[in-house]
């Protein structure tokens, strides 16, 4: 218990690292486990950090626990972005904070949230939709402002959570963007298009023709007939070249992914 205490800790240091404007543990569910999750703020509603005594002393534990922060009123008026990363299955059960601090470049001007799923706990599960609403309540409570709305952003299995959020999340969601993704795994796109949650927002998938985890013969015609089916703006941009990798997308098609999270 102390080594697992140890490398958590060491986890979120390193978050912080990575430019992570906040970085806390969200419950998953009922389970008892925590999921390392990080938060980016805008970069025009950087904390404010009060300087004490400590701080100047280089007494790191006492100006941890002196120092005031406080999120600028900029940040209450920021819409939200949620990330869900790839390797929802994986050993690492910090993905979360790692995937997110490069995510969150591309959206400087909004509050980036990033949640880890791994093993069991993966993003088709309840528990971890629970945390991923656990983090947004976090994130209305420190900048004293409602979180009722969301855009949702998933590359690879993570597009499976921003397919089960929006059926099971408990907040609105304005836009979605789903990268390699193939929604085959959750059922058929008829069924999933008609739910009533499903019917608001935006849709945009972006995927390659050289997917070698999700071949395009099978998920181009599942989004086809997902965005036939599903009654809002629904688009597929199809890259022949296009790779399973997040790296390929962004070093590709940076305006496609900005554009999908946009203000109305």
């Amino acid at each position: 218990m102390k080594r697992f205490c140890f490398v958590m800790a060491l986890l979120l240091a390193n978050a912080l690292a990575f430019a992570a404007m906040d970085s806390l543990s969200v419950p998953v569910g009922a389970s008892g486990i925590q999921s390392p999750t990080g938060i980016w703020w805008p970069q025009e509603s950087q904390l404010s950090v009060k300087s004490t005594k400590a701080q100047k002393s280089q007494n790191a534990k006492k100006a941890k626990k002196e120092q005031t922060k406080s999120v600028t009123s900029d940040a209450a008026k920021s819409s939200v972005v949620v990330w869900f990363h790839g390797g929802m299955g994986s050993s690492n059960c910090a993905k979360g904070l790692d995937a997110g601090a490069g995510f969150a470049d591309f959206y400087p001007e909004k509050i980036v949230v990033s949640v880890s799923a791994c093993r069991e706990n993966h993003w088709v599960t309840k528990g971890m939709i629970d945390a991923v609403d656990a983090a947004l309540d976090s994130v209305a409570a420190r900048r004293k402002s409602p979180v009722e709305k969301v855009s949702l952003v998933g590359i690879s299995d993570g597009s499976l959570g921003v397919l089960t959020y929006s059926l099971e999340g408990r907040r609105a969601v304005e836009n979605r963007l789903l990268m390699s993704s193939f929604g085959g795994f959750l059922g058929e796109p008829q069924a999933i298009a008609s739910q009533k949650k499903m019917q608001s927002g935006r849709f945009r998938f972006l995927q390659g023709g050289k997917d070698r985890l999700y071949p395009s013969d099978k998920t181009v015609p599942w989004i086809t007939e997902f965005c036939k089916a599903v009654q809002v703006d629904c688009e597929l941009r199809f890259d022949p070249e296009g790779e399973h990798d997040w790296s390929y997308w962004w070093n590709k098609h940076l305006d496609w992914i900005k554009d999908a999270v946009r203000e109305k």
